[in-house]
């Protein structure tokens, strides 16, 4: 990857609404746009409040990599015809245009976002500094850190082959650690891993004595006393998040019991009776008629903010949508088969997001998570790192049946819906399968939890229930255009 040495300064103003202004270049020679950008907390915090804005760009989390291509992947719609825009995705022909173009541009910004991540990093420095104090070092590099890390891991979920024993040496993707104009090498999926956790742990130190949200919580209101730069942590890598991603990245090696460890420390830290910093949605809320809260957001570890989010409901959900362009359980109707199936208890909060619309000349089935509610809770939130995939975690990896059982239940029981008894460990992993279908939906996590365990079985995109076989070679997008043409010349 020859990485692009520019700047997207963005700035997330003090109420919290967003405003961008131009792309900044930052040329090698132009050390005093640098030095003036850098010259104070201020400056940091606008270079870093740029990744995050522009990781709402729609080749990433604003669509693609979270309700778009990768829910299509995860084969969560139906979709039958081959006129509809996302067909060649449910179906894997990565070759077709559409897909290549979706994947070409998710690889660019993800590189160019990391690649800001690395001029940001490289101005932190060392140690604080009189432009860079703590808390503020602490915050700000580790949460850059963690940036880094959680980008490059999604490229190697994506592009990446499965994780396995035979797999992991062999030369895969570029892991970029520092500014360069050179090509940089592949290199193999275990060592990309081991950077990916090195700069995680990294981030952890960092931040496990400056993050406020340990000592303060989210703190999702404004600052009564002044500027809101340690507020509003839910829209933060913050440092639980860091350590949700780390137990992710755990698993994705098959480090079971290390995951295992990291999600219960975790658990225990955030779930204390006296410090509950991620708690349950509430019933009032889940079931609210006027602004219900769809995601959940009091248990969300991680989040992007998007003013646009409804722009991304209209362009995939919208009941108006015609058949082909929409994302459906269905044919454009009112068929609720596929919920029925997807939701096994008709009290769980998440079935509520399917609701059978009406616009006066279309009546359908349509997916509500992300609709707007003004002043509703939650309503700019794109989740990226929840609670409950902690809970999954901890309950996939458990040594102990009953343990495992238990934390499955406590996801099942915030839905509101009844508890179950698994036999023995498959049939516990097969709930929890069906759990993540269930939770993750519009979160861009299901074709990646597929992926990690090879899945063979996955729903059917032409039919409105049933299933269909998987091959394990769909499960890995091939490398841009855009990044072999440069290794071949």
């Amino acid at each position: 990857m020859k990485i692009l040495y520019k700047l997207s300064i963005c700035l997330l103003l003090s109420s919290f609404s967003l405003s961008c202004n131009k792309w900044i270049d930052v040329k090698p020679t132009d050390r005093l746009s640098e030095n003036v950008l850098f010259a104070n907390k201020e400056g940091y915090l606008k270079a870093l409040n740029g990744v995050y804005i522009e990781m709402t760009n729609q080749a990433l989390y604003g669509q693609e990599m979270t309700s778009g291509a990768l829910d299509v992947l995860a084969q969560y719609y139906f979709m039958n015809s081959s006129t509809h825009r996302y067909y060649e995705y449910t179906t894997f022909v990565y070759t077709a245009d559409r897909p290549k173009a979706t994947f070409d541009n998710a690889w660019r910004k993800a590189y160019e976002l990391i690649a800001n991540c690395n001029v940001i990093l490289e101005k932190c420095g060392d140690s604080p500094s009189e432009a860079l104090p703590e808390p503020y070092f602490g915050i700000i590099k580790g949460e850059t850190l963690a940036l880094r890390a959680f980008l490059h891991f999604d490229m190697l979920r994506l592009f990446g082959p499965i994780y396995t024993e035979a797999s992991k040496t062999k030369a895969v993707l570029p892991y970029i650690s520092k500014n360069t104009f050179s090509v940089a090498p592949f290199i193999s999926s275990e060592q990309f891993m081991q950077n990916v956790t090195d700069d995680l742990k990294a981030a952890i130190l960092l931040m496990q004595t400056t993050d406020p949200i340990r000592t303060a919580g989210v703190r999702n209101a404004g600052n009564p006393s002044g500027n809101n730069d340690l507020y509003y942590r839910q829209y933060r890598l913050n440092y639980y998040a860091v350590r949700a991603l780390l137990a992710r990245a755990y698993l994705w090696q098959t480090k079971k019991a290390e995951a295992f460890t990291e999600a219960v420390e975790l658990l225990n830290e955030v779930q204390l009776p006296t410090k509950i910093v991620f708690p349950y949605v509430t019933n009032a809320n889940a079931t609210s008629t006027l602004k219900p809260d769809r995601v959940f957001s009091t248990e969300v570890m991680f989040s992007l903010y998007d003013i646009n989010r409804d722009e991304l409901y209209k362009r995939l959900f919208d009941v108006n949508l015609l058949a082909n362009a929409k994302l459906s359980f269905n044919g454009g109707d009112s068929n609720e088969g596929r919920v029925t199936n997807l939701y096994d208890d008709a009290n769980d909060y998440r079935r509520r997001s399917w609701q059978i619309l009406s616009s006066g000349t279309i009546t359908a089935l349509t997916n509500l998570k992300y609709q707007d509610i003004p002043d509703g809770p939650g309503r700019y939130m794109i989740p990226l790192i929840r609670l409950s995939e902690v809970l999954l975690i901890a309950a996939e990896c458990s040594p102990d049946l009953s343990v495992g059982i238990g934390y499955f239940n406590k996801v099942r029981t915030a839905r509101n819906a009844l508890s179950k008894t698994p036999v023995n460990d498959a049939t516990l992993k097969t709930e929890i399968s069906n759990e993540y279908r269930r939770e993750m939906l519009g979160e861009g996590q299901q074709f990646f939890y597929y992926k990690r365990n090879s899945t063979l079985t996955v729903p059917n995109n032409a039919a409105v229930t049933g299933t269909k076989a998987m091959v394990l070679n769909n499960y890995v997008v091939p490398l841009p255009e855009s990044e072999t043409s440069q290794r071949n010349n």
